[in-house]
């Protein structure tokens, strides 16, 4: 199974791409989707280069599914918002091509490399230059997507074994019996 992780930035969007086979993970390709080419107060242009580009790696590689990391709120709300943007471009990207998603925090993704979740990003460097075999280190928003396509190539064993022995059913919740489900 071809996996395509993504570290969405707005400035910086990382992206990798592994092969797994039961345990054995192999590195395919990784790097970043910048958007410094355009002026930073032209939003659309930039989530425009975040969806092209999301668009093009998953072209080029094909994938049969992706992992992205979810946003965390920030001190400044603003950034968080710009962020959230970012990362719709890039999962609607994702979506077009008809990716199967799975969403992980960055908390879940250090933990399930490193050891702990709040690592810092050198040693999630390292141990994804260690787990994948690479001769030199990824770069820090490579390696996170790398980190996570990792980690989903690790879960999506568990959840599969769950699907096949349980019965899913979508509940809704008391609080909007008016019809959202989750």
């Amino acid at each position: 199974m071809r996996i395509l992780g993504i570290d969405p930035g707005l400035q910086t969007t990382g992206f990798g791409v592994i092969e797994a086979e039961g345990p054995h993970l192999s590195y395919v390709a990784s790097g970043t989707i910048r958007t410094s080419s355009v002026d930073q107060g032209d939003l659309p242009a930039r989530l425009k280069i975040i969806f092209d580009g999301v668009r093009e790696v998953t072209a080029r590689y094909q994938p049969q599914c992706a992992a992205v990391e979810i946003v965390f709120v920030n001190v400044n709300p603003q950034s968080t918002l710009l962020l959230g943007q970012a990362r719709g471009a890039a999962l609607t990207a994702l979506v077009s091509n008809d990716l199967a998603v799975s969403e992980y925090t960055a908390l879940q993704m250090k933990k399930a490399i490193v050891g702990h979740g709040h690592a810092k990003k050198d040693q999630v460097q390292a141990m994804v230059q260690r787990l994948l075999n690479l001769p030199a280190l990824p770069g820090k928003d490579a390696a996170d997507a790398l980190g996570l396509a990792i980690m989903h190539a690790h879960a999506r064993v568990s959840f599969e074994a769950m699907s096949r022995n349980t019965t899913l059913q979508r509940r809704q919740h008391a609080q909007f019996r008016g019809g959202r489900t989750y």
